[in-house]
């Protein structure tokens, strides 16, 4: 009897990527013709069938939800995975969360071991090395087979789904347009690859504010770590180098690191530099002085999310007549004692 097969065991097996089985498998035109040729042929020796993903789960329903999380690090992703799981157990559904830790190759094996027949949908925010190959087919043959989707805060404009975000770009305006209207000059960015939408959504938001108060732009205050940020060396640099009055971080740790690296500069926060950074977490609460944090208001976009899957999966759309549509979920900022000069 042949064994059954996943994509992972046939990228082992020819000794390329998930990435590249995946587009073989679709007939990719970034494919080789030879690759292609090798790929299809040993899928088909060993009877695979798509990633299980298409199983169409539309009519069996297990009262499970999928949930996909890049990590448990940033609190942010906590908060949504409670309003999930809140909402989810009202209505009588399981949660069952797995973490791709940042990881493409996690995130399809993830999807892969969910859609074997355990879960009715999936909600979840794309990983960093998803968006950093631009690879969207493991979402596409879960929405080309009837599995509902839904992505919250990492989203693409690739995939036909249900969306849940927050307006980055309008949230960092915010940011900006605060600290000008505190008086402050020169303010930096501490920020990610830009391959990361939430980031470039957010550095949008910089600039625009920028422009718009008619302050100059400079490059040199835009500093850009790695999403999986562990040597501090360029943090170091920069805050010892650059003259700054104001930062804004796009998540709460870069944000509570830089409070830390502006006082070993004897850098005083806020009275010499104000700091606002984004989520709205428990280091947020905890740090010293407080952060201000720009509110995403994660459990609340948990529910939306959740309510969004359920009511796909509960529906009797017909095929062909599937709308999508994107929540916004309207970000606030919180101030505590890093922006006040008091």
């Amino acid at each position: 009897m042949k064994r059954k097969i996943t994509l992972k065991h046939i990228a082992r097996e020819l000794d390329v990527s998930i990435s590249t089985v995946s587009k073989a498998l679709k007939n990719s035109e970034e494919i080789s013709r030879e690759t292609k040729e090798k790929i299809q042929a040993f899928a088909k020796l060993y009877n695979y069938k798509p990633n299980n993903i298409a199983i169409s789960l539309k009519n069996k329903r297990t009262k499970n939800i999928g949930v996909i999380i890049p990590d448990i690090v940033h609190h942010f992703f906590t908060t949504v995975f409670r309003g999930i799981e809140k909402y989810a157990n009202d209505k009588g559904y399981n949660v069952i969360v797995c973490v791709s830790d940042e990881s493409f190759d996690k995130e399809v094996i993830n999807m892969e071991m969910l859609a074997n027949g355990s879960i009715d949908g999936f909600i979840m925010a794309l990983s960093a090395e998803t968006q950093l190959k631009n690879d969207y087919n493991h979402l596409k043959q879960v929405t080309d087979q009837g599995i509902p989707l839904v992505l919250f805060d990492r989203v693409t404009d690739e995939v036909n789904c249900d969306k849940v975000i927050i307006d980055d770009q309008a949230a960092a305006y915010m940011a900006v347009s605060k600290m000008i209207a505190d008086g402050r000059k020169r303010i930096a960015l501490v920020t990610t690859e830009d391959y990361l939408n939430v980031s470039s959504k957010r550095e949008e938001g910089y600039r625009k504010a920028l422009e718009e108060h008619n302050l100059p732009i400079r490059e040199e205050l835009i500093l850009r770590l790695p999403y999986q940020y562990e040597d501090e060396k360029l943090s170091e640099v920069f805050f010892a180098t650059q003259e700054v009055d104001a930062v804004l971080c796009v998540n709460e740790i870069f944000a509570v690191r830089t409070i830390r690296f502006l006082e070993d500069n004897d850098l005083r926060v806020p009275s010499d530099v104000s700091v606002i950074g984004f989520t709205d977490g428990i280091l947020s609460r905890l740090s010293n002085p407080t952060l201000s944090s720009v509110a995403q208001h994660g459990e609340e976009m948990g529910t939306i999310a959740a309510k969004m899957l359920i009511d796909k999966v509960e529906s009797d759309i017909e095929e062909g007549e599937e709308e999508y549509r994107t929540e916004v979920v309207e970000a606030t900022l919180i101030e505590r004692e890093s922006t006040r000069s008091s």
